[in-house]
């Protein structure tokens, strides 16, 4: 392996590591994979009857105690149920793999799992196999993995492959909402020291947005392709930026993107400034890019404002030969893919300072 084809410390690996390592590697082909793993797909499709397909999503089973039982266990689970209800089915399963440390106590599992149990009564997703034990050399936050499923329609799902020339590309509650979100959970003493405890309470609210299942079924209304969804993704590694990127190379199109009409609240915006973060290339679990047909936009932008969900429309698709476009100040430059989310390394300092 050469030096440019070395592995990130943090994060997930770059395109050029996987293209070359992962995807030639994909075990038995298959006629009933009807999108299997690519750049800026969340989720597998196979058929598994005729005009029915079974979606589904693989992720850690990411648990950080610091930021409270309840709302550890309700992150792991929308994590998965985020990228599911991208291709606009409602999820249906979920099998969970818990390598818990030793560290963990009984009534810690019971209020984690207790919590994960509720969001499947939520959702209607049932638990159906899995494996449950304590390993030494397990640690938080990953202690374990998941998948989650959604059974459906064949003609009803999306993915972002999908996307085409002439939609509208819509984003569901602004930038950087995770960043903004995890900092205010893991790092609270820091950010009343510096903003005062009314911005630590604005911004520790962003915690319960880093989730879009919401917006995607509302999106979807039962049938994502009747309602002119073309496709949906989850804004996380990279924020904004890597989205749009991931959408415009899975579509084989171009992209022409107003930045000025992307929402970024004001806790977000100040705590990416404080941290010397881009809030438009740093993870943004909570946001959701939609490209939709131009003439079903209007419908959708006014089932989210009734479910209360801010949305804006920043852009349009384009052909792949016009390319990725951001427009700022008058003046028009090319996207390229962020490559490296900025969250980690300024999570990492931060971490210095609150042991310091």
């Amino acid at each position: 392996m050469t030096k440019t084809e070395e592995l990130p410390e943090a994060g997930k690996i770059n395109p050029a590591t996987f293209d070359g390592l992962i995807y030639p590697r994909l075990g038995a082909p298959s006629k009933d994979i009807l999108a299997g793993p690519m750049h800026g797909v969340d989720c597998g499709v196979v058929r598994v009857a005729p005009g029915r397909v079974l979606a589904m999503t693989a992720d850690p089973f990411f648990i950080v105690p610091d930021y409270g039982w309840e709302r550890a266990a309700w992150f792991a689970f929308h994590i998965l149920a985020s990228d599911i209800t991208t291709t606009g089915l409602k999820p249906s399963h979920l099998a969970v793999d818990l390598n818990l440390p030793l560290s963990m106590k009984k009534e810690e599992l019971e209020l984690m799992w207790e919590t994960v149990h509720r969001e499947c009564l939520k959702y209607g997703v049932s638990v159906v196999t899995g494996h449950t034990a304590r390993y030494a050399g397990c640690s938080y936050p990953m202690v374990g993995g998941a998948v989650m499923t959604a059974l459906g329609d064949e003609d009803k799902y999306v993915t972002t492959r999908m996307a085409r020339p002439g939609d509208r590309i819509i984003i569901t509650k602004g930038a950087a909402i995770e960043t903004c979100g995890l900092f205010a959970a893991t790092f609270p003493a820091l950010i009343k020291e510096k903003f005062g405890p009314e911005f630590l309470k604005e911004a520790d609210a962003y915690f319960e947005k880093m989730s879009t299942v919401e917006e995607a079924l509302t999106a979807a209304d039962g049938d994502a392709r009747k309602a002119g969804v073309t496709s949906m993704h989850d804004a996380t590694e990279c924020g904004i930026w890597g989205g749009l990127f991931e959408i415009a190379r899975a579509s084989g199109t171009g992209m022409r993107i107003n930045k000025e009409d992307i929402i970024i609240g004001d806790a977000p915006a100040r705590i990416c400034g404080h941290f010397g973060i881009d809030p438009y290339s740093t993870i943004s679990e909570g946001t959701l890019i939609i490209t939709a047909r131009e003439e079903a936009a209007p419908a959708l932008l006014a089932r989210l404002a009734a479910k209360r969900i801010d949305a804006s429309v920043i852009g349009e698709v384009t052909g792949a030969e016009h390319g990725v476009k951001v427009r700022e100040d008058g003046m028009e430059r090319t996207l390229e893919h962020p490559v490296t989310d900025p969250f980690w390394a300024a999570f990492a300092r931060a971490m210095e300072l609150k042991k310091n």
